[in-house]
């Protein structure tokens, strides 16, 4: 008897520890089912023009990631963008820069930019969710995330100009902690 009631102790104690886990995670946010406004509603907002020789220029409303916390996120959980919307990655020096799809449920085309505001070269239709590897190919301070298609809809191509009123090197110093 005195072990049915150690054991009946034992599955109460799970069943309420399960009931509790359940509870938390009840309660935290789920970055999956947030609005896209809420997810990017901590990234400033600014505006880049494409300029390119064979084509109209392009004027694209962008959120801007500056912090390493706000390049991680990126835009993972976003569902759609709108055909003149992206995100720019800002770096304060240059560097070979790596990026992947994990958590971003759209193609994506991404224009990697020199610090002098040329297009050093272009990722197009980048696969949803993958966590393959896609590189830069040489230095650059921004890094643009467009559409999957708009490089070719627009005519986009390496050598073309960025016009953009933020300079990656005047980026603040990020905190060290």
């Amino acid at each position: 008897m005195r072990g049915d009631n150690q054991t009946l102790h034992v599955v109460a104690a799970r069943c309420a520890a399960a009931f509790y886990l359940l509870l938390c995670l009840a309660a935290l946010p789920s970055a999956q089912g947030a609005s896209p406004l809420r997810l990017l509603s901590k990234f400033p907002a600014s505006s880049i023009i494409i300029i390119n020789s064979d084509g109209p220029c392009v004027l694209i409303d962008v959120w801007v990631a500056t912090s390493p916390a706000q390049r991680s996120q990126g835009l993972m959980f976003i569902e759609e963008l709108g055909a003149y919307e992206g995100m720019v990655f800002l770096y304060r020096q240059p560097a070979e820069i790596a990026m992947w799809m994990k958590n971003t449920l759209i193609s994506l085309d991404m224009l990697f930019i020199r610090g002098n505001q040329r297009i050093a070269s272009i990722a197009e239709n980048t696969t949803p969710l993958s966590t393959d590897t896609i590189y830069s190919g040489e230095p650059v301070q921004i890094v643009l995330e467009l559409n999957a298609g708009s490089a070719q809809r627009w005519n986009i191509s390496p050598e073309d100009w960025i016009l953009f009123n933020e300079n990656p090197a005047d980026l603040e110093q990020p905190p060290l902690f």
